[in-house]
């Protein structure tokens, strides 16, 4: 009888254990569910950018801002970094590659009257296709401003970054910096499936010419 109602008066103690365990594991999954979503957003916003100053920007931060440690010189330095940065996303929305009748790939600087091929031998352009039709578009404009907020996006998430120009960030800076690069990548990732990008320019891939115009 002892040993029976000491397993009776057990038992509600391990029920109440794992009741509370429940709300736990939830509150846990939750967690990883949301760094999922956060980790994901940001690897879709990395898609939309350039390789070439995506790359160049996660190897440069960590340097010019000493992993986010900044005085008031690796400060402007850093401030000059995303400066450039962000003129090669702008600019580079504007390139485009064409394929010529060699079977090579090249690529050129979108202009009002067609596309200006920098790499191709032949300056007459012997064996390269219309140009016309390559010329600027204002969808290159819209592109061109998305591609600048995304990659404004993608630095605001980035830990070095931040730490640079917000060392000690009050509490509504601190909610700003994590709520607004979320909305702008969102907003950015929405407006690039309604305005889909035809050129496949430097650092973009290339997915072959057909229907591209």
């Amino acid at each position: 009888m002892s040993s029976s109602s000491s397993l009776t008066q057990r038992n509600p103690t391990s029920s109440q254990e794992q009741s509370e365990s429940v709300p736990q594991l939830r509150r846990q999954t939750s967690q990883h569910a949301a760094m999922s979503q956060t980790l994901t957003s940001a690897a879709n916003l990395a898609n939309l950018l350039p390789t070439g100053t995506l790359l160049a920007f996660t190897l440069l931060i960590p340097v010019f801002t000493s992993n986010g440690s900044c005085d008031y010189p690796t400060r402007v330095l850093t401030a000059g970094l995303l400066t450039l940065l962000s003129i090669s996303c702008f600019l580079s929305s504007f390139t485009d590659s064409v394929k010529a009748e060699d079977g090579n790939v090249y690529y050129g600087f979108a202009t009002r009257k067609g596309m200006w091929i920098f790499d191709y031998p032949d300056p007459d352009g012997l064996g390269l296709p219309d140009l016309s039709k390559y010329r600027i578009r204002i969808i290159d404009w819209i592109h061109a401003v998305l591609s600048v907020l995304v990659f404004g996006a993608v630095a605001l998430r980035d830990k070095n970054a931040v730490s640079c120009f917000y060392p000690a960030p009050e509490q509504g800076t601190k909610k700003v910096l994590d709520i607004v690069p979320m909305g702008v990548g969102v907003i950015c990732g929405l407006l690039f499936l309604v305005f889909p990008a035809r050129r496949h320019g430097i650092g973009y891939p290339v997915t072959g010419d057909g229907g591209r115009r």
